[in-house]
């Protein structure tokens, strides 16, 4: 099942247990990864640009329920929409990644870590392509993955979690939707292309398989709830 895993939802989610593990064998500090813009350009500690967005936070449910959303979501959105455009979903990681960390420098939007806004990023781009999917929810509540954002957020505030992680990947994700989809639908004009660099980097490593036709969701300009419609297994 690991094996069979596309490779940029698999490296990030095998990043995020790594680290997590490594901090439960003492061998890892949370306070050497954590986003401190002051260690940053101060004493220059740039891997702290990056490394915040790996730790999910010590083993628990929330942990638990975080990979399980990288498991699931980010694999259908690199398996269906991205499907031999790994260089794109490259792309929308590391374009989320950069709004993320242009959000955090804002002092009333600061938060240490942004692996969680990240996965929460995937889950929104998820819920627009796949606006009209039935989603069960703890077997209780059954909605469309339209809303699947926003019912989580209510119940990270039901539990009592930050919520400012998942409003910052829910503006990052719309960000990323917008300038990649809804502007482009009504202008007729692409504002955020995949750089050669992407392209090339996944080229060279080969991660995933060849593109041979750009494979495009359905999209109207029409209703949120337009697009293609799926009923998810479970």
């Amino acid at each position: 099942w690991y094996q069979s895993l596309p490779p940029i939802s698999k490296g990030f989610g095998t990043l995020c247990v790594t680290a997590t593990i490594l901090y439960h064998l003492g061998l890892f500090s949370p306070l050497y990864a954590a986003l401190w813009y002051r260690a940053v350009f101060y004493q220059f500690q740039v891997w702290r640009l990056i490394t915040n967005f790996f730790f999910l936070g010590k083993f628990s449910v929330n942990f638990g329920i975080r990979l399980l959303m990288i498991a699931r979501y980010g694999v259908q959105l690199e398996q269906g929409p991205f499907e031999r455009r790994t260089a794109d979903f490259l792309w929308m990681i590391i374009f989320g990644a950069l709004s993320l960390l242009a959000l955090a420098a804002i002092p009333i939007l600061y938060t240490p870590f942004l692996g969680i806004s990240l996965v929460f990023m995937l889950l929104y781009v998820w819920s627009r392509e796949y606006p009209n999917a039935q989603v069960n929810i703890y077997g209780l509540v059954a909605l469309k993955a339209f809303y699947l954002p926003w019912a989580m957020l209510v119940l990270d505030v039901i539990f009592g979690s930050p919520i400012l992680p998942d409003l910052l990947g829910i503006i990052a994700g719309h960000l990323y939707y917008f300038l990649t989809v809804l502007h482009p639908l009504a202008s007729g004009k692409e504002v955020l292309r995949t750089p050669r660099w992407v392209h090339k980097l996944v080229s060279r490593y080969r991660l995933g398989r060849p593109a041979t036709v750009r494979v495009e969701p359905e999209r109207t300009t029409g209703s949120a709830f337009t697009g293609r419609s799926y009923r998810l297994s479970g």
